[in-house]
């Protein structure tokens, strides 16, 4: 399998570093310390050196914090973790339902009488520290910058990591980033900034067109960067990650010591834009009263792919589907009882390492078969390795990192016999999805405005799921990539050349899990017969392309225009994969994608 770079820790070596980072609490004077789970970037994925939440609590997930104090150790988790966190943790650390519970009204509840709460402002947002002391007001408890105190107990704390750069291809990033630097710098100069400050990496590299290899499955650098509104960009990487891109990144892009930028910072001059969501606090701090809050400059811009972003997606996604396919066809010609999910997810990583052009994949694959389906972020470990058996579901979901794009696909594999409530609730999730997929939806409209269409079938049966219908998806970057998402707090009008997931999904804890997931773009919507749109309409085009599982579906429960589409959609996954498969694989995708008749019953 490919490389995990994941920091772990086994619940039993939890309470020591728990007591050691109480002896610091004592010593600061504290009597709380956050442990988020970030880095200096805001980013949803972080560094081993940056995995403190993981070091000192177990848990993995990819969102969630820890708030330690004398007696009580919370571990604030969201819907999709509730499961996982239980596993990971020990108990001496207090799993917290979160958002439904807030940092400050449990801080409050746990210290009544008030008290100082220790933070590390490189990893803390302004926006989070804002809001955090608005709701401490008048509680007697006020926060305090400070040292990382996880940092002075973990002795073997990798080195950041410094991977080299390289230049991404004009042929795939389809704009120079002279012409990017330049057309942003116009925006800037039109809001009368100055600047902009610049911390996610995936939003430097899009800008420079570079990639690099800092946090595992994504293809980015750590560095920061201010861009001028002359379209000159000030770089703030280590030198050592750089050799070689002079001539790539030309005299307008200067490079400097990434110590150096908040000295660098207090003495821009002029508004300076900073992202109150994304930038660290102890850098807001530097621009101080010259800041002007607003969004990253680069974020809609890189939401919205060119046609050159977005033709490299469609053919990764054609490649990445054939690869998927082999391993669907090897899967059913074994027995249930005779394969672990190691065994899967090693066949699916080799399959997809067979093109040239896959850089990693996208994320760690999840397989979780039966029980393990129904954790969400699901990652199969030595211990909870287990065996297909008969009557379970596998949730499939893995995804590759493309020269050419970013894949992200699941599937919902029956192994065996699935019992009739499986297929019953497989086929709402199924319905949602395709609904979704069918949809026009008016220009200026939000993920929040549309996403429970993909919920309907689920919510019309009294069921529902914990994550997002879907988010947005790099080109040749993050799997996850903002602002666009299709979640019920999602503001952010869907624009074209936008690609986000469509996944709906249902979660029987301790039973099994569904989700089926394709990537969708957005274009504009064609006409309708007679000319009777009175709006502009938007609508989805699919990227991904793999069968849906026939044994699972009750095509009884769905409606004639839903089951229409599944079989168009199967006629074309047979059509464009088809060609590319062994002549095995070939066989059984025709089987696969064989038309789905009303009167099939099951």
């Amino acid at each position: 399998m490919f490389q995990s770079f994941e920091v772990t820790a086994r619940p039993e070596q939890g309470p020591p570093r728990l007591q050691a980072l109480r002896a610091e609490l004592r010593a600061e004077g504290l009597d709380a310390f956050l442990v988020p789970r970030a880095d200096a970037h805001q980013g949803e994925y972080v560094a081993p050196r940056d995995a403190r939440l993981a070091w000192l609590t177990g848990f993995t997930g990819s969102a969630g914090f820890c708030a330690v104090l004398p007696e009580v150790a919370g571990v604030f988790v969201d819907g999709r973790y509730r499961t996982q966190v239980k596993a990971q943790v020990a108990g001496e650390f207090t799993p917290v339902p979160w958002p439904e519970v807030q940092l400050a009204d449990w801080l409050r509840d746990q210290l009544p009488g008030g008290g100082v709460v220790g933070f590390d402002p490189w990893l803390h947002s302004a926006g989070q520290i804002e809001q955090l002391e608005q709701n401490l007001a008048g509680t007697g408890l006020r926060l305090r910058a400070s040292a990382n105190l996880v940092d002075r107990i973990w002795e073997d704390q990798p080195e950041a990591p410094m991977q080299p750069v390289r230049a991404h291809p004009l042929k795939f990033a389809g704009e120079s980033h002279d012409s990017k630097r330049a057309r942003l710098g116009e925006a800037l100069h039109a809001a009368r900034e100055s600047a902009a400050l610049i911390t996610l990496p995936a939003s430097l590299c899009w800008l420079l067109n570079i990639r690099g290899a800092d946090i595992a499955r994504n293809p980015v650098a750590h560095g920061f960067a201010v861009l001028r509104a002359s379209g000159i960009v000030e770089l703030f990487m280590a030198a050592a990650k750089l050799s070689g891109l002079e001539e790539h990144l030309g005299p307008e892009v200067r490079r400097h010591d990434p110590a150096d930028l908040p000295d660098f910072l207090r003495g821009l001059e002029g508004p300076v834009r900073l992202e109150k969501a994304s930038v660290p606090l102890i850098l807001a701090e530097a621009v101080g009263e010259r800041a002007v809050w607003g969004v990253d400059p680069c974020g809609l811009p890189k939401a919205r792919k060119n046609p050159a972003e977005i033709a490299g997606s469609a053919e990764a996604h054609l490649r990445d589907g054939a690869a998927l396919v082999e391993v669907l066809a090897w899967l059913d010609a074994q027995a249930p009882g005779t394969l672990s999910e190691t065994q899967v997810v090693r066949r699916l990583e080799e399959s997809r390492r067979r093109d040239p052009a896959l850089r990693d994949i996208s994320f760690d694959t999840i397989a979780g078969t039966g029980p393990n389906g129904a954790i969400m972020h699901y990652r199969v470990t030595e211990e909870s390795d287990s065996i297909l058996g008969d009557g379970h579901l596998l949730v499939l979901d893995s995804g590759g990192q493309y020269l050419d794009g970013t894949t992200d696909i699941t599937r919902t594999i029956a192994i065996g016999a699935p019992e009739r409530e499986a297929r019953a609730a497989f086929t709402r999730v199924l319905s949602g999805m395709i609904a979704m997929s069918r949809l026009r939806w008016p220009v200026g409209l939000a993920g929040r405005d549309i996403e429970a269409v993909g919920r309907l079938p689920l919510w019309m049966a009294g069921q529902d799921f914990d994550h997002g219908l879907g988010h947005g998806v790099g080109a040749y970057l993050s799997v996850h990539e903002g602002p666009q998402r299709l979640s019920k707090t999602s503001h952010v009008a869907l624009e074209p050349g936008m690609i986000l997931s469509n996944e709906p999904g249902y979660y029987r804890e301790g039973a099994f899990g569904i989700r089926i997931e394709n990537l969708l773009v957005v274009e504009q919507a064609p006409a309708l017969p007679g000319g009777d749109d009175h709006r502009a309409m938007l609508c989805w085009r699919t990227l991904s392309y793999a069968p849906i599982d026939r044994r699972l579906i009750l095509p009884e429960a769905l409606d004639p225009a839903a089951l229409d589409w599944l079989n168009r959609y199967h006629a074309q996954v047979a059509e464009k994969i088809g060609p590319r498969l062994s002549s095995r694989a070939k066989t059984w995708l025709d089987a696969a994608t064989a038309e789905i008749a009303i009167k099939e019953t099951g």
